[in-house]
């Protein structure tokens, strides 16, 4: 009988409790004990460590579609990498992990995470030399190389949309245009697709460059005075400081068009998981417990072209534009980003979205 443990980590998102009790349904099936490290890394340094053995008490099939993990992502102020590189304790941190993960007699364990998780996981991948390592990714950037889709990426989709369905409505009532402040770091997906979704008449994202007086023109002329203008939180604009969608702003009410600013922050990791979310989980935790079956290690579940593989964390990793962590001296950070080649990108053009100075 197996003994397999399964953490999440780095920011939270809808879907983490269906991966959860996806894996233990899986397992129990197959006869295995699956333990929950709570906290992430830092359930990891308590003495005992924070642990729990999953059963149905813990997480019932009913709760599963709650936004959130029930193992938590990991306190304010708690020990990680980060933390540790800052206090030049990283080589004793490692080693206390590795030593942890060895007292918890583990064969296997699963890692739920984002780009910045699964990059710390191969490029520390000694810690884990002692038992299997499985990543499932999710994070609702979408920004994690090899995967058409990650867990939680859809739900915030509709949770940014819903949120823009109801901005619609006060912004008819007013003849006013919502500047809208998208999640997702530097990629621009969660933006693109809302924004798609929601009928915005502009979106900005970090991979397309866009002329601030473009954008003026293409308001004046848009055939209502009322509307979204999406804008992902990674847009930079020469010359100017601050959040984009309120330099942006700014800059309208200056051009004497009316609009406010809205900000749906952390609503864009919270909701019921949607049913696609909750299909994406139960593959990629399916996908997760076959490789420990088949005795693989250091790889991730992905979703290509509908179905669900593992590839390496090297394939992960190799495969993405690296950008430097700005609180780990050394670290680099595999990311995905918005394709030239989008389709949703044609299609915003063919919808009259304003999308940028496309080429």
């Amino acid at each position: 009988m197996k003994r397999i443990g399964i953490m999440t980590t780095g920011g939270d998102c809808s879907g983490l409790n269906t991966v959860i009790q996806r894996v233990m349904r899986g397992a129990a099936l197959r006869g295995w004990t699956v333990i929950g490290i709570n906290d992430g890394t830092d359930g990891l340094l308590t003495v005992p460590q924070e642990i729990i053995t999953l059963t149905p008490d813990v997480l019932s099939i009913e709760n599963s579609h709650l936004s959130g993990s029930v193992l938590h992502n990991g306190r304010p102020g708690a020990m990680n990498f980060a933390v540790a590189a800052h206090n030049d304790t990283l080589a004793e941190f490692k080693n206390h992990l590795r030593r942890s993960l060895q007292n918890l007699k583990l064969d296997a364990l699963i890692l739920v995470g984002g780009n910045g998780s699964l990059s710390l996981a191969w490029c520390n991948r000694d810690i884990y030399a002692d038992l299997q390592l499985i990543c499932i990714p999710k994070t609702i950037d979408l920004d994690v190389p090899q995967t058409d889709i990650t867990v939680g990426f859809d739900t915030a989709v509709q949770q940014l949309t819903s949120f823009c369905d109801q901005l619609l409505l006060t912004a008819r009532s007013h003849h006013r245009w919502f500047v809208v402040q998208a999640m997702g770091r530097d990629c621009g997906e969660l933006a693109l697709h809302a924004g798609i979704a929601a009928g915005a008449e502009a979106i900005l994202i970090p991979e397309i460059k866009f002329d601030l007086d473009c954008l003026i023109a293409h308001i004046r002329n848009a055939k209502t005075d009322y509307g979204i203008i999406m804008v992902s939180e990674g847009v930079s604009l020469r010359g100017h400081s601050g959040q984009p969608a309120d330099i942006i702003s700014r800059r309208l009410n200056a051009e004497g068009i009316a609009n406010r600013t809205a900000f749906p922050e952390h609503i864009q990791r919270s909701g019921d998981t949607t049913a696609r979310d909750r299909i994406t989980a139960t593959q990629m935790a399916e996908c997760a417990l076959n490789a420990i079956d088949n005795n693989e290690t250091y790889v991730m579940t992905a979703i290509q072209n509908g179905y669900c593989k593992t590839i390496s964390l090297a394939d992960f990793f190799d495969s993405g534009k690296y950008i430097q962590d700005s609180k780990i001296d050394g670290l680099q950070t595999s990311n995905s980003y918005v394709s030239p080649d989008s389709p949703l990108l044609s299609l915003a053009c063919n919808m009259d979205i304003y999308i940028g100075e496309m080429q």
